[in-house]
């Protein structure tokens, strides 16, 4: 393979506010950065050192590569920083959680209610025989209860793994077999852009004759309320209520099993991506102030679910560990109307926001009018993640939504990564379309096929040479696919993404390996042509991909959703391509153009491009709509 043709050229650049700039935790980043990276050990140390442990570790980091361990016969439970430290200080009666319902519902929780209401679930799970090691698979959407179980596994030292409240039969059984749970916590429903969801049913079919499930716990919010037809089957308010509010903390290594949480990855066969209690602890506490910026008495936001490692990090983990409040809303985030994300920001005073391209590309399809009708000045920061940061979304939410008062910042990483690699820190100036500098302690490259470091401008493979705290420890079951990740360059994970670096050190990632594009020998990342797709004012959202073709070798066909008040005809087509190939080159200019209502996206809102490339070439896609990555 070649190197990745770079064809964008952006130079935009934003600002950070004054006031964003100066109450940064991170002032002087080339200064800390090289310490991180110099003196790993009296950095993660140090930062590890500002939270509670039951027993110090002996050694900070070991790598024998692939594995490594982090806090070495550390002892703790991640729990007693998330909820004790807070009960036994000043943030006894701050509210830990604002949760609220599509419906307008809205229940306030503060640290020491919610303390309370988590060891009588993990005191449910003890008499059920859960313990240490065990695994508990949470089939629920964004509900307090579903927050409330992750953080009893935890308790008690069982593993949870949630699984997205929207996955199907198989996919929710498959889950099930590989963890080899012993309890499944679920709710009977869930709400949707205004719409019952069953998923009671979906937990029926998936268990059945599986005999080494002992108990379900079903959390049934629906009147009248669903009948129980197994003796398996408990209500998850009976069984809570009936326990005292107290549990003993599990004591456990700092290497033990926090959550197994599933990715599909590119063969469709889930990867349960294994996270542990104290390195997780430690990267979740810090990025959540030195990236996105969480302070004292914030009010922090993410769009995201419990489902996904974006929900695990920064809704429950992260924020609850530096004592934030944090939003949590059920629902579809334009439901009943477009404008709601910004009622909500304004009803709660909402400081820091953490959502992603699609959710703004959304905003923007809607227009910035749903936003002029809240005073959201109370939020200073918007980060962007899940996906490239299309420089046009970038530009419009910063001129639309944060205007002089804010900034929006993008940041990279990734399921097995459960926190930033990557990004523009508060205190950075942004480079539009590009994610932004190594977080601390991050050595990341680009690099050739062959391992070779590229040169500036100069597309490759994204790597991490050396280990962080907060990554994966293997995958469940299947270390041998765990130690993929480390073997096409041994000793460096590989990320499975292209990207370039400039001259200044920033990075911009292209997209999947997997997605790149080889047109008459230019290997071109489909973020860039999506981009200047959307570039064009007339187009809400794109997707590219590469098909065959005898001269070329592969041709570009674009896909594209109009936004409000443009029609698709043969002249916009002709517009569209003209446009492409003025941004970025003859090379780039796509050979077709299809208009759409609509993209398949994966649960988390993630482009598939596999199947329209599939459908196009008239190929079995399999069920790629339910892929998460």
């Amino acid at each position: 393979m070649s190197t990745i043709d770079t064809l964008m050229q952006q130079d935009q650049r934003l600002q950070p506010t004054e006031s964003l700039k100066q109450n940064a935790l991170i002032q002087d980043y080339e200064a800390l950065y090289l310490h991180s990276i110099t003196q790993p050990d009296s950095f993660w140390g140090g930062i590890a050192s500002d939270l509670v442990w039951d027993q110090k570790w002996d050694k900070v980091m070991e790598f024998n590569a692939p594995h490594h361990k982090w806090f070495l016969n550390g002892k703790l439970n991640i729990t007693k920083n998330v909820l004790d430290r807070h009960v036994a200080g000043p943030n006894r009666n701050r509210v830990a959680i604002i949760w609220s319902s599509e419906q307008g519902e809205e229940v306030l929780v503060t640290y020491d209610r919610l303390l309370r209401r988590v060891c009588q679930v993990a005191n449910a799970l003890k008499a059920m025989g859960v313990k240490k090691g065990d695994r508990v698979i949470i089939y629920m959407p964004l509900t307090l209860q579903g927050i409330y179980s992750m953080l009893a596994c935890a308790r008690i030292g069982a593993i949870h793994s949630v699984v997205y409240a929207g996955m199907g039969v198989q996919a929710l059984r498959n889950r099930i077999e590989d963890s080899h749970a012993k309890v499944i916590i679920c709710s009977d429903i869930t709400y949707r852009n205004g719409k019952i969801v069953p998923l009671k049913g979906i937990v029926d079919e998936a268990v059945e004759d599986l005999e080494f499930v002992e108990h379900i716990v079903v959390h049934r919010r629906q009147e009248p309320q669903v009948e129980f037809g197994s003796l398996k089957e408990v209500d998850f308010n009976e069984v809570m209520e009936a326990q005292p509010q107290w549990c003993e903390p599990e004591i456990m290594d700092s290497e033990d099993p926090l959550f197994i949480l599933y990715t599909s990855g590119t063969t469709g066969r889930p990867k349960g991506v294994v996270h542990v209690h104290g390195g997780y602890m430690v990267g979740t506490y810090y990025l959540s102030r030195a990236f996105y910026d969480i302070k004292d008495g914030d009010i922090f936001w993410s769009t995201s679910d419990i489902g996904w490692i974006v929900g695990h990090s920064y809704i429950v983990y992260g924020p609850l560990l530096n004592g934030a409040t944090i939003v949590a809303r059920e629902g579809a985030i334009n439901y009943p109307d477009p404008g709601v994300v910004w009622k909500v920001v304004e009803r709660h005073g909402v400081n820091v926001m953490f959502t992603a391209p699609t959710a703004i590309r959304m905003f923007m399809r809607f227009g910035e009018e749903f936003v002029n009708k809240y005073d959201i000045r109370s939020l200073r920061l918007i980060a962007s993640a899940g996906e490239p940061l299309n420089p046009e979304a970038q530009l419009w939410a910063q001129k639309n939504i944060l205007k002089d008062h804010g900034y929006i910042v993008d940041n990279w990483w990734q399921t097995e990564i459960a926190s930033p690699v990557l990004g523009t820190l508060a205190s950075m100036e942004a480079k539009v379309g590009k994610v932004g500098r190594p977080m601390p302690g991050a050595i990341v490259d680009v690099v050739s096929p062959d391992g070779e470091k590229v040169a500036p401008n100069k597309g490759g493979l994204l790597i991490i040479r050396r280990p962080l705290p907060y990554m994966m420890r293997t995958i469940w079951n299947d270390d041998d696919r765990y130690k993929e990740y480390w073997s096409e360059f041994p000793g460096c994970y590989s990320a499975g993404d292209v990207a370039f670096y400039d001259e200044d050190g920033y990075f911009c990632v292209l997209g999947r390996a997997d997605d790149v594009m080889n047109v008459a020998g230019h290997r071109i990342g489909t973020a860039e042509v999506e981009g200047a797709f959307v570039s064009h004012p007339a187009v809400a959202e794109a997707a590219v991909i590469g098909l065959p073709d005898e001269v070329k070798g592969e041709r570009i066909k674009g896909f594209v959703v109009l936004r409000p008040g443009h029609e698709p005809t043969e002249n916009l087509r002709l517009t569209l391509r003209d446009h492409v190939r003025r941004e970025l080159g003859p090379i780039a200019t796509p050979s077709e153009v299809d208009f759409r209502t609509n993209l398949p996206k994966t649960r988390s809102g993630k482009i598939v491009r596999r199947l329209l490339k599939a459908q196009e070439m008239g190929q079995d896609a399999g069920d790629l709509s339910t892929l998460e990555d």
